[in-house]
């Protein structure tokens, strides 16, 4: 059988993101990531005609309350637990390069 995930893809995926992976633990989940689409590729195999698509196996209807206008929290009590906070604003560590 072909492989469907290899460890460059394994790499990639861990350089995007931010994940330093050991050598072990690439060819681990390059082996797993693999399992499941082997899996899937069987379950591509079911004879589904006539089968129902749905998006939950139980019933569920939403629930909805009355979109009602409220009175705001304000900047002062929002910023309240922020770490850090520049003016009106949350202040957030930089996380792009230049």
């Amino acid at each position: 059988m072909d492989k469907k995930i290899d460890k460059s893809q394994v790499t990639k995926v861990a350089k995007l993101a931010r994940l330093d992976l050991t050598e072990a633990e690439i060819e681990e989940f390059a082996s797993q990531l693999d399992a499941i689409i082997g899996y899937v590729e069987r379950m591509n195999e079911l004879n589904t005609e006539g089968v129902e698509p749905m998006a939950h196996c139980l019933p569920v209807s939403n629930v909805f309350r009355d979109d009602t206008i409220k009175e705001s929290l304000g900047t002062e009590k929002t910023l309240a637990n922020a770490p850090e906070q520049d003016g009106a604003f949350f202040k957030v560590p930089r996380i792009l390069e230049d």
